[in-house]
């Protein structure tokens, strides 16, 4: 019996110092992975921080669990300095792998801190690479980026702003339509005149198709958010197409109204009287064959106004 206790004791010694032995091998991963991240190895830090942990997790020392504290922190600051100088470097797509890795870890060590900052960093690397991709004209790839960060994010007034405009260069108005509007509802300054020009975009389509009224109702809204003078000259049009001529004249004269110094301001004048004397109303006819006098249509003006 004696013996055996003796044997027994051996053994649990021989455990100790192994154990012992356990944490300094952790604690010398540690060093060495400060050291890496000194010599701005950050990858290499980071392999000996996931060693360090997986060694210090298997201790049984007193001091062994708050050492596991110090692996786990210094593996989600090495996965942020990572991921922070892979957007430096525009290494977006690589960037959002890294955030999301650390996430999931700090989400595994119960680091609530550490998932904020990622996840605000992730927000930014989606507007960092929308934008990039944008300002290169690739349009379809911004459309897709900015819908991820408005998936994460939908109350983003500028991500729903940049969606809107990427989507409108797609010719996807609808969909432009509906992210612009939501940006401009959260306060975008420039989402209004976005709007106007989605608005015109979807009129010009709608006339093209020969849906008249229908693009009296885009063209409308436009105005609604950015009046131009360009929207009243194509309501006019489609007016006269559908043949309300009446309608017609109103918007060709808030055409005039909106850009008195039009370079084809004589060409709506006269197509104002001559819509006008169509139609029977004299008082309009007159009023703008008048207004001809001096221009190319003057001599013609002049005739008119002696037939009226």
């Amino acid at each position: 019996m004696k013996k055996l206790f003796v044997v027994l004791a051996a053994l649990g010694f021989a455990a100790a110092v192994a154990g012992a032995q356990n944490l300094n091998d952790a604690k010398e991963a540690y060093n060495t992975g400060v050291q890496a991240m000194e010599g701005n190895n950050k990858v290499e830090a980071l392999t000996q921080f996931r060693s360090a942990l997986e060694i210090a997790t298997k201790c049984t020392e007193e001091d062994a669990a708050e050492f596991v504290g110090t692996c786990q922190t210094a593996i989600t600051g090495a996965l942020l300095s990572i991921a922070k100088e892979q957007i430096n470097e525009a290494a977006y797509d690589d960037a959002l792998a890294t955030l999301q890795d650390a996430k999931t870890t700090a989400a595994d060590f119960g680091q609530d801190e550490v998932i904020a900052e990622a996840t605000s960093l992730i927000s930014n690397v989606y507007m960092r690479k929308g934008s990039t991709l944008l300002s290169n004209k690739d349009f379809v790839g911004a459309a897709n980026t900015f819908k991820d960060l408005v998936g994460m994010n939908p109350e983003d007034g500028k991500a729903n702003l940049l969606l809107g405009q990427a989507l409108m260069q797609t010719g996807d108005m609808d969909g432009a339509i509906e992210a612009l509007t939501k940006a401009n509802d959260l306060g975008e300054a420039n989402a209004a005149k976005l709007l106007g020009t989605a608005y015109l975009k979807e009129g010009q389509a709608l006339l093209k198709a020969g849906k008249n009224l229908e693009a009296v109702a885009a063209l409308e809204k436009s105005n609604t958010y950015a009046e131009s003078a360009n929207a009243y000259k194509l309501i006019a049009n489609a007016y006269t197409k559908a043949g309300k001529n009446a309608n017609a004249i109103n918007a060709y004269k808030k055409y005039l109204e909106v850009n008195p110094n039009a370079k084809d301001a004589a060409d709506i004048m006269f197509t104002i009287a001559a819509t006008a004397q169509k139609a029977g109303d004299k008082a309009t006819a007159k009023e703008y064959y008048k207004k001809l006098a001096g221009t190319k249509y003057a001599a013609q003006a002049e005739v008119q106004l002696k037939t009226l």
